[in-house]
């Protein structure tokens, strides 16, 4: 990844966004996409809608990400000036204590440095070691009097993680709010790529979508309006390749090796074998992913826009999903932009999306049938071949 693309990436992840409150990375969308896209709006639910007009007659094809990161709300605020919170988002308790956040108070430019306390385990009881603290019992320390504490702070406030954006290792990277920041910057990278590549025969349509992480609702809102005639979404997915992991429960998935294409009911058959054939056909490693379920990500919405719509789910592997240190390749980040342009580029007027009739298995279909009338035809008697043959009964 050029370092001018590791920039814009790291611009997201740091531009706090919890869910619910993602306008500053919404601008940046605009902002990044202004001179590129041919349309951009944005809805009344916060979602960026950003269009690259076709060439072509070929179907519309919308990829979603979604802006939102997991964080904390305040819901009281102590006489003493400490800070109260709940969760927003599928937040992990036990990862709290002892964590530095950023406060974005209603009374202050800049955030709050703030810190989650606990007692000392010198004061914690021996089977209370033993317990995670439950999110309403932290409490957050800003280090000021209680009376500028009050002024600054409303109840509502959200928090996030005092954390950015670090590359270590041999080509990791290490920061909050990969999921799903990196997927805004793959949407984002693949509609500039289409424009240089002449663009799709069909509209390409970047959403970078709200509050996924309390029920895909941007997406919900984003596919009904949109309504493509295919939809993608990018998010990413629980790597298991570091110890504790059952692979035999989870899969094999490793950072590292490639994009994962999703597969199971929440996928359209015809959606899938189009990614692997685009992967293949750049000669991009990837992985499959087991879905027997619905999906937790804007799939889930977009498959049920409307009439339906046929969707496909591509994922990045990351560690440690939902903590202040997520985990990613970079150069998984790289081919999943490739995988879609190579997917975009691919779709074709006579494109098909019901299943059975995709354009794979049409003539299979047709094949079979003619075998199976073929094989209920009662067998010809001599009297019928003597009067096929002489044309006299």
């Amino acid at each position: 990844m050029k370092n001018k693309q590791v920039k814009f990436l790291k611009k997201l992840l740091e531009t706090p966004s919890a869910t619910g409150t993602e306008i500053a990375v919404a601008a940046l969308v605009r902002d990044r996409l202004a001179e590129v896209a041919d349309e951009i709006e944005t809805n009344v639910m916060g979602s960026v809608h950003a269009t690259l007009s076709g060439k072509g007659t070929g179907p519309s094809l919308m990829l979603s990400a979604h802006m939102d990161e997991i964080g904390l709300m305040v819901t009281y605020i102590s006489d003493e000036g400490f800070l109260s919170v709940a969760s927003v988002g599928g937040v992990d308790a036990g990862v709290l204590p002892g964590m530095r956040v950023d406060v974005h108070a209603s009374g202050a430019f800049e955030p709050l440095r703030g810190v989650v306390g606990r007692k000392p385990i010198h004061l914690i009881d021996p089977d209370e070691r033993k317990k995670v603290t439950p999110i309403d019992k932290l409490v957050i320390d800003l280090g000021l009097p209680a009376k500028k504490v009050k002024k600054l702070v409303r109840v509502g406030d959200v928090i996030t993680f005092g954390v950015g954006f670090e590359r270590f290792g041999r080509n990791m990277a290490v920061s909050r709010a990969f999921d799903d920041k990196a997927g805004v910057w793959v949407a984002v990278r693949v509609l500039e790529k289409l424009a240089e590549a002449g663009r799709a025969s069909g509209d390409f349509i970047c959403a970078a979508t709200v509050q996924e992480e309390i029920g895909t609702r941007g997406a919900e809102t984003s596919a009904y309006s949109v309504f493509p005639d295919v939809g993608l979404a990018f998010d990413v997915t629980h790597a298991t390749d570091y110890p504790g992991i059952d692979k035999t429960k989870h899969g094999k998935i490793v950072c590292g090796e490639g994009p994962v294409i999703a597969r199971g009911p929440n996928i359209n058959p015809e959606v899938f074998e189009r990614l692997v054939a685009a992967a293949e056909a750049e000669g991009i490693p990837y992985q499959i992913e087991a879905e027997p379920g619905v999906t937790g990500t804007d799939a889930r919405a977009i498959q049920m826009a409307r009439g339906g719509v046929p969707t496909g789910l591509v994922s990045v592997p990351l560690r440690y999903m939902h903590t202040p240190t997520e985990v990613v390749c970079l150069d998984d980040l790289d081919a999943t932009v490739k995988l879609i342009v190579r997917f975009a580029l691919d779709l074709d007027e006579g494109a098909c999306f019901v299943p059975g009739m995709g354009s794979a298995s049409v003539g299979e279909a047709d094949e079979l049938a003619e075998d199976a009338a073929e094989a209920t035809e009662a067998p010809e008697t001599a009297a019928q071949a003597q009067f096929d043959k002489t044309g006299v009964k």
